[in-house]
């Protein structure tokens, strides 16, 4: 059984740091799509960034958060600068369809998904 796992999130001031950390287990694929997506209260899901080339981010969090991965197929989201706006439940979500999470849609997008780990930017 796939189990995917976040952790990190908290409550922190405008213009701090957290670092999210997803581990996941139950599988024997080694290259897959990986991706940090969030949900704000009261918006739709959204991705924040993935791994594609080294990292592909949206546009709201470019230069900001880093997408890394280790060896053992852990995955990280370090988010700096945060902002009110980036208050939100994160999710780590994997597709084992495809190595690049851009064609992921042509699969049906992402197939395992954490329980999601919150965060909250506020003074």
């Amino acid at each position: 059984e796939v189990q995917v796992t976040e952790s990190g999130g908290g409550s922190v001031q405008p213009g701090g740091s957290l670092r999210l950390s997803c581990s996941s287990s139950g599988y024997t694929y080694t290259h897959f799509c990986m991706a940090w997506l969030r949900q704000a209260p009261g918006k739709e899901r959204e991705e924040v960034a993935n791994i594609d080339d080294g990292g592909t981010y949206a546009d709201s969090v470019k230069g900001r958060f880093t997408i890394s991965k280790d060896n053992a197929n852990n995955l990280y989201l370090q988010m700096n600068d945060l902002q009110p706006e980036d208050t939100a439940v994160y999710y780590c979500a994997l597709d084992f369809d495809t190595p690049q999470c851009r064609q992921s849609k042509y699969y049906g997008g992402m197939d395992y998904w954490g329980k999601g780990t919150l965060v909250i930017v506020s003074s």
